[in-house]
């Protein structure tokens, strides 16, 4: 009888430390601790060359909705207590891995890497602790060298935004 009362005590100390933990405003389970309310996501600057025209456009979409799904925050024009902005400084396309083949194909590669790069600026009007400027966030995606670019480019950029998404996310909000 007094396990089962033990076990009880247990389970329900547990519980109220949960809930206690995640409803404090302070810590969250996505590991998010930010006292802020507001947050400004400045448009980003396209400065790479190549690549679609919309590309800054796109990734500035992609950030705010991340940010917006991932916390509390409420997205402000202007003066937010956190502010991002940055620039999509490149765009580049390079053979990854040479062709077995010989003959004519000589210099051909199997495959092709889409790399993106980010160059981004956080403040924390709050708490200047994990502010950063000019940090750079790069990631790519290799493709088949058979494949139309123009076919499979926008699933490429998405994957490519995605990683470099959750990078500035976790340098800045999240303390990782």
């Amino acid at each position: 009888m007094s396990l089962k009362i033990c076990r009880a005590f247990l389970s329900a100390s547990t519980l109220l430390l949960i809930l206690k933990l995640s409803g404090c405003g302070i810590y969250s389970f996505t590991g998010v601790a930010i006292t802020a309310e507001t947050l400004t996501i400045e448009t980003f600057y396209n400065e790479a060359e190549g690549g679609p025209p919309d590309l800054a456009q796109t990734f500035t979409n992609k950030l705010r909705d991340y940010y917006l799904q991932n916390t509390n925050l409420t997205l402000v024009k202007n003066d937010g207590e956190l502010q991002i902005e940055g620039v999509v400084t490149g765009y580049k396309l390079s053979p990854v891995a040479p062709t077995a083949a010989g003959g004519n194909n000589v210099g051909l590669s199997d495959l092709t890497r889409l790399t993106i790069t980010v160059s981004a600026t956080y403040t924390n009007t709050e708490d200047d602790t994990f502010n950063f400027e000019n940090k750079r966030f790069s990631f790519y995606s290799d493709f088949d060298s058979n494949q139309n670019l123009t076919v499979i480019e926008n699933r490429l950029i998405e994957e490519i935004y995605d990683q470099i998404i959750l990078d500035i996310f976790n340098a800045s909000v999240a303390n990782w």
